[in-house]
């Protein structure tokens, strides 16, 4: 797989988890903790695209 296409698919993950974390917190019934996690995963991607990216 080139680099570029690892970026991308990191890209991809990044806006599903975005979304993801948006819907959790519209949720009412959602809680903190598995909204902390989701925005942990979002973050580790968000490194891992900068370090990658440069």
């Amino acid at each position: 797989m080139s680099l570029s296409s690892h970026l991308e698919q990191l890209k991809k993950k990044h806006l599903t988890l975005s979304a993801e974390v948006e819907a959790a917190q519209r949720a009412p019934g959602t809680q903190d903790l598995q909204i902390a996690e989701l925005k942990k995963q979002k973050l580790r991607l968000k490194e891992e695209i900068t370090r990658l990216s440069s």
